[in-house]
């Protein structure tokens, strides 16, 4: 009995031995505990989850046949903002109470965001990248996608997004989804259509699809590659996001044919109803013009800024797509983010629970740290990006409060600065991603098998 009892401590493994083991099932109890502590300061802290009331009542308003942009909800008076074909995906929110809606609307963008982490991996990955999730966290990829979503879920952006019960990382989700699909996928290309359907400005990844597209279809042609490489994969990608987009506003119209007439013709080109231009929560470059200007609407200042910013964005968002992975490592990642801060950048209102894509960004930066000979600048980096969506510094100033004088309009440069910290956080990476995109150009091309250097491959 005494040698046996002698065996068994033997045999037993240490605590981190064993923990080492078994790192997938260590890092669901950690995220499991992150989330629970996350759901549990929510509920605490007495959240409304009032977008998602109103995505209820939108469904509800369908549902019944009401007037959908006449429609007023919650205490706020909060319109109806985003298209028919939206509306129509909230109408069974109403077969639910509202706590139950607003448990599974928390639950499911836990979910998403789990989601998100993966696909960023994915992206991260693409065309036999250097960035494999082992190399990322010394962890197998399942384990580092439930570590890095229970760090995740803590910053600024996705505590506000489950916070208003929004749908930032659904739409997310549908567009790193559809960059990840492996060559010539029949689906690729629906993701960014349907997530433009629902929201809009995910449309641009179609714009920077269709223009890549074209720069590919000219090196192919100057290649001597024939008529063949004037339809390549990233046109076609392009064409079906167009497409899938058309299907979702055709449904709209013809489920919905007066409130379609009413927002493709009038509530579109009627910002003011989102919200005021000035206040903290617009973290676009609009937003900071109009705080900058002490005006509530900025006019022709913003107008020129954003479609410059818009060019130089997509510009480079097809450089580093072009430079492809071999030149530039990670290079997808660094088109695909891109491009979503320059949509973000140039959206006349993008509040700041809409940076979700904070998460891949310092995902990037930490993957870049990793394969970089000076790791320090790049340490540094994703350091920065994390104190910046982790400091929650943008709600350090004046605002929200009640009455005719906004403070907002009334800021010192020291608020200035703090309320524009996402905007100057996402131009600061269209210019870094510009220098690092032409550098990989100046470089001698590499044999590409493809003759698409960016093509995805699903993890």
């Amino acid at each position: 009995m005494q040698q046996s009892a002698q065996s068994r401590s033997r045999d037993r493994i240490p605590l981190p031995a064993a923990v080492l083991r078994r790192p997938v099932l260590v890092a669901c109890g950690i995220c499991l505990v992150s989330f629970a502590a996350f759901w549990t300061a929510q509920r605490v802290s007495g959240v409304s989850m009032i977008d998602l009331m109103v995505y209820r009542a939108e469904g509800w308003t369908v549902r019944t046949g009401g007037d959908l942009y006449a429609m007023r909800a919650t205490y706020a008076d909060l319109p109806t903002t985003y298209p028919p074909f939206a509306a129509l995906l909230f109408v069974p929110l109403t077969l639910l109470d509202v706590a139950q809606m607003r448990t599974l609307g928390t639950a499911g963008n836990l979910i998403l965001l789990v989601g998100v982490v993966h696909l960023s991996v994915t992206t991260l990955r693409m065309n036999g990248g250097p960035a494999g999730s082992s190399r990322f966290t010394g962890l197998p990829r399942p384990a580092a996608v439930l570590l890095i979503s229970s760090v995740a879920v803590w910053c600024e952006p996705v505590w506000t997004t489950l916070r208003y019960g929004q749908i930032n990382l659904l739409v997310t989700a549908l567009v790193l989804w559809d960059l990840s699909r492996r060559p010539g996928h029949r689906f690729a290309g629906a993701g960014i259509g349907v997530a433009a359907g629902i929201k809009l400005t995910p449309a641009l990844f179609a714009v920077f699809l269709a223009l890549y597209g074209t720069v590919l279809a000219v090196r192919g042609l100057r290649a001597g590659r024939g008529r063949a490489a004037a339809w390549n994969r990233r046109l076609r990608q392009s064409a079906v996001a167009a497409g899938s987009f058309a299907g979702t506003v055709l449904l709209g119209a013809l489920v919905l044919p007066y409130d379609s007439r009413r927002f493709w013709f009038d509530v579109l080109f009627r910002s003011d109803r989102v919200g005021h231009a000035e206040i903290t929560d617009n973290q676009s470059l609009r937003g900071v013009a109009a705080r900058l200007l002490h005006t509530g609407d900025p006019g022709w200042l913003w107008l020129v800024t954003a479609v410059l910013v818009a060019l130089f964005g997509l510009a480079v968002a097809v450089a580093a797509a072009s430079a492809g992975s071999r030149r530039l490592p990670f290079a997808p990642a660094w088109a695909a983010l891109s491009c979503a801060f320059t949509a973000l950048l140039v959206s006349p209102v993008s509040w700041s629970h809409h940076w979700v894509w904070c998460v891949p960004l310092v995902m990037l930066l930490g993957a870049e740290a990793l394969e970089r000979e000076r790791t320090v600048p790049w340490r540094a980096s994703a350091g920065a990006a994390t104190l910046l969506f982790c400091s929650y510094a943008l709600w350090w100033v004046p605002h929200g409060e009640p009455g005719p004088v906004k403070p907002e309009l009334h800021q010192t440069a020291g608020e200035m600065a703090l309320s524009a910290l996402y905007p100057a956080g996402g131009v600061g990476f269209l210019v870094l991603a510009g220098v690092l995109s032409v550098r990989a150009l100046r470089r001698p091309a590499p044999y590409e098998p493809e003759a698409d250097p960016a093509v995805s491959r699903a993890g």
